[in-house]
């Protein structure tokens, strides 16, 4: 079996090596997989959680995938309650807010529930958006649009990582990832 190439990236202080993915014909990115990373979820929420400490905010919001982790721990170290924007509607989740995006990840249309009771944790306040990577921003957009709908506030985006040359000045990041081009 051939090794894999990696990009060396430096999180909060610690050191990983991120697998290089083909994503589409001629596209590459480092993928950052933080989940069971205690190590570094836990570095990098501190590192977060200290660059928003200014930030008005009365929860913490992330759409279900890689950055649950991130998002529960921002929340235990910030003292805020936290929410994840379900990605499939179940029964119990009451009279949801919906918005729909398309996954870099994936490649497919996803959408994006806040479940009803959750929804009382957005209306009026001020929200933090947490993501592992913003990559397109087309998560980032449905989880503002779901918040919006919600009539939440967003205060701030935060991730571990930007990436790509887009303008991220938006996004409280702790670094960037290249995205490489054959």
């Amino acid at each position: 079996m051939t090794k894999r190439k990696t990009y060396h990236v430096e999180i909060a202080g610690i050191e990983r090596e991120l697998p290089l993915f083909e994503v589409a014909e001629g596209v590459t990115i480092a993928i950052f997989n933080m989940l069971g990373d205690t190590r570094v979820v836990k570095a990098a929420s501190a590192a977060l959680a200290e660059k928003l400490e200014a930030t008005p905010a009365d929860v913490i919001v992330t759409a279900e995938a890689k950055s649950i982790p991130l998002a529960y721990e921002l929340s235990a170290l910030m003292g805020l309650p936290y929410v994840v924007l379900r990605k499939t509607y179940k029964s119990y989740m009451g009279e949801c807010v919906v918005a729909t995006t398309r996954s870099i990840t994936t490649g497919s249309e996803q959408t994006l529930h806040l479940d009803e009771k959750d929804k009382l944790l957005v209306e009026g306040n001020y929200v933090v958006l947490v993501d592992d990577v913003v990559s397109t921003g087309s998560t980032l957009a449905a989880m503002k649009a779901v918040v919006n709908k919600a009539h939440g506030k967003v205060s701030a985006v935060a991730a571990v990582f930007t990436e790509g040359d887009k303008d991220w000045s938006e996004v409280v990041a702790l670094g960037n990832l290249p995205v490489f081009l054959d």
